[in-house]
């Protein structure tokens, strides 16, 4: 480890105030100081470093390191309407009622539904779902949807990872007789809609449970099946049947938790180490299914959530099939194998239609100019891809992103991402309240709106007025924050194990970063849609694979292709190459500033 040791306390990593992106490279929480009281507690320099980094003190670091959910998760009663909703569902279930989970069309929608489906299956409830179609029927409940559920015969639908703005269809429901409770997590209004119960971290007038508002939807859904099974409990239902083994629906919890980007901070952080600790043993047939499809044969990582298994539940909500996911996470039996082929088909379409929007959308950003929030609208945009278009423009310019896709009739369904200290959804909401948009909602990383063509030039000046402070405060000095410096011959499988086990990491958890060099561009080529792959040669002798993706067309990717003979510190992340039988470490790349 003697190779990682080349931090500098100087104000900037490298001393590099500004990279070839423009960029000044920081320290993450300040520079390295004494590792001594780390490595009395037996932690080491490494792990003590990212930690404290994050903003966690040496004595902690043991309990984060290792989160369980017997510390960290909470007492379901604390959340508003929470023993409400559980009494509700546990006498739907001793009674023998129709139960639908009618969940939103995305990951944390699909693995919100099938945690409560599983739940309801085990304990002996009846239990169906519902996904609505996204070009057809839009986000969320709709009342045609909710009544037709009716007289079909439910008895009680549950919305998951939506309802909480659905006026209109729980009114619709109520006036059908139909009792609908919500579990959800986006942000609320002052004033609910009619339901049951509306278990929703985030409403506005909770109060212990506020502080769970960083929890995906797939959490809540969690706490429901906790509390519903105590609830049974406490009514003697498992004295002739077996209790279900609620930990076994971690590896869903995980997934939907990591997949909606929500931060993988307290007990979230539990949810997806214990995660994928349960999804390592492959007890989940249609999550084993779908890993088989992704080529994931070793061990789960939260990277593997996002990138792999994630976007492949998506696609069928996307460009696909709407309750495929559901279907393929609760299932059993040998559809199995053909469900996962079908969403990895649907995610090869969703792919190559993402990338013409976004295409699209960054050209036409690029043709605006400068804003405090990116608002761009095109018609015909696929909806099932416009909020990947928004994250991959929000990353390019580094303001939150709109994409809107218009529809023939003058209609644009637009999805948004945001940075870290931007609420969005708020500003969303307060868009709906003006009368700018027919509808909309979401949470602070990442929104929803419909809105008429005519008004997407208002919506757009609303935001950039409402949000410019704070895209201001929130982008600062533009830098990239650091975790270690490191020769070369510092890029190692055993590093890349040790920051691993450090993780998982993503939003509020960030990935840690490193700094290498100085190195020389041995080679450099193009390789898939607009990556460029580099070897690198150290001073020290060492050589290691580096890759920039989607870079072509940037500085960075510029740099890198014609470096010719001029020395590079470059900057990225050190991760496992699973390809072969050696094991082997490489670079993922996302800056690089001259050495020389």
């Amino acid at each position: 480890m003697a190779s990682i040791a080349v931090p500098s306390p100087d104000a900037f990593v490298f001393g590099v105030g500004r990279s070839i992106t423009g960029r000044q490279w920081r320290w993450r929480g300040g520079p390295p100081g004494d590792a001594a009281d780390a490595l009395r507690l037996g932690i080491s320099d490494v792990t003590a470093r990212l930690f404290t980094a994050r903003g966690v003190r040496v004595e902690e670091i043991a309990a984060l390191a290792q989160p369980t959910i017997r510390d960290l998760l909470p007492d379901p009663s604390i959340f508003r309407d929470m023993d409400t909703a559980a009494a509700r569902i546990a006498d739907a279930v001793t009674r023998g009622e129709a139960v639908v989970i009618f969940g939103d069309y995305d990951v944390d929608g699909a693995t919100s539904a099938a945690v409560l489906i599983r739940f309801l299956r085990a304990v002996g409830g009846t239990v169906s779902h519902y996904i609505p179609d996204r070009l057809l029927e839009g986000y969320g409940p709709s009342a045609e949807a909710l009544v037709a559920l009716k007289r079909a015969g439910a008895d009680l639908v549950v919305c998951v990872d939506c309802g909480t703005q659905g006026f209109e269809a729980l009114e619709a429901a109520k006036g059908a007789g139909l009792d609908v409770i919500v579990v959800d997590h986006h942000k609320a209004s002052t004033l609910l809609p009619p339901a049951v119960a509306i278990v929703n971290p985030n409403r506005i007038d909770e109060d212990e449970g506020a502080a769970f508002g960083h929890l995906a939807a797939v959490g809540m859904a969690f706490l429901v099946a906790v509390a519903v099974n105590r609830e049974l409990r406490g009514r003697g239902w498992f004295a002739g049947r077996p209790e279900p083994r609620l930990t076994e629906l971690l590896d869903l919890v995980a997934l939907g938790t990591v997949a909606d980007v929500v931060p993988l901070t307290g007990l979230n952080r539990a949810y997806v180490s214990q995660g994928l600790k349960v999804m390592a043993t492959r007890r989940n047939a249609g999550l084993a299914a779908l890993a088989a499809v992704a080529r994931l044969e070793r061990a789960p990582r939260a990277s593997d959530l996002g990138f792999a298994l994630g976007p492949r539940i998506n696609a069928g909500g996307r460009v696909g099939q709407a309750d495929l996911g559901v279907r393929l996470l609760t299932g059993e039996g040998d559809e199995l194998g053909a469900l996962a082929d079908e969403l990895n088909r649907l995610n090869d379409e969703r792919r190559a239609i993402e990338a013409m929007v976004t295409e699209a959308a960054i050209a036409a950003c690029e043709r605006a100019g400068n804003a405090p929030v990116a608002v761009i609208a095109g018609d015909g945009w696929h909806p099932g891809v416009i909020g990947i278009a928004a994250s991959r423009l929000k990353d390019r310019v580094g303001v939150p992103a709109l994409v809107i896709g218009i529809d023939d009739g003058g209609t644009g369904k637009g999805s948004g991402r945001s940075i870290p200290g931007v609420d969005l959804g708020a500003a969303v909401l307060a868009a709906r309240d003006a009368g700018l948009i027919s509808a909309g909602g979401g949470h602070a990383m990442a929104a929803g709106v419909t809105v008429a063509r005519e008004r997407v030039d208002d919506l757009a000046r609303f935001l950039c007025e409402r949000l410019e402070g704070d895209v201001t405060r929130a982008r600062g000095i533009d830098s990239l924050s650091f975790d270690l410096a490191l020769a070369p011959a510092g890029v190692t499988p055993s590093l890349a194990e040790a920051l691993e086990a450090a993780g998982p990491y993503g939003a509020g958890w960030p990935g840690p970063r490193v700094a290498a060099g100085p190195v020389s561009v041995v080679k450099a080529d193009i390789v898939g849609t607009g990556h460029v792959r580099v070897i690198l040669a150290g001073a020290d002798g060492a050589r290691v694979k580096a890759v920039a993706f989607r870079s072509v067309d940037t500085p960075l990717g510029a740099a890198l292709m014609q470096a010719g003979g001029r020395r590079l510190w470059v900057s990225g992340r050190v991760v496992q190459d699973d390809w072969g039988s050696t094991p082997r470490a490489e670079l993922h790349l996302d800056d690089a500033a001259w050495a020389d």
